[in-house]
């Protein structure tokens, strides 16, 4: 079952990420840390995330828990 566009915004938020509006339901979410990778999330917070999008957010919470692990050693 897909993951919800409000999940996925959770899983950003509690990552750090931060959010800037973008057009309509659109809306980009940056890390400090990964200024390179920002995630662009359309739809509204109910509606079904795509495949693509949960494996984007995926593969970037991966590649911030790698760069926040070099730092830390």
């Amino acid at each position: 079952m897909p993951k919800k566009i409000r999940e996925l915004k959770r899983l950003l938020k509690k990552a750090g990420f931060v959010y800037r509006s973008a057009k309509g339901s659109h809306s980009r979410w940056y890390h400090p840390l990964l200024p390179e990778y920002p995630i662009t999330i359309a739809g509204k917070d109910g509606d079904d995330a795509t495949r693509y999008l949960e494996k984007q957010v995926e593969e970037t919470l991966i590649k911030l828990k790698e760069i926040q692990n070099k730092e830390s050693e």
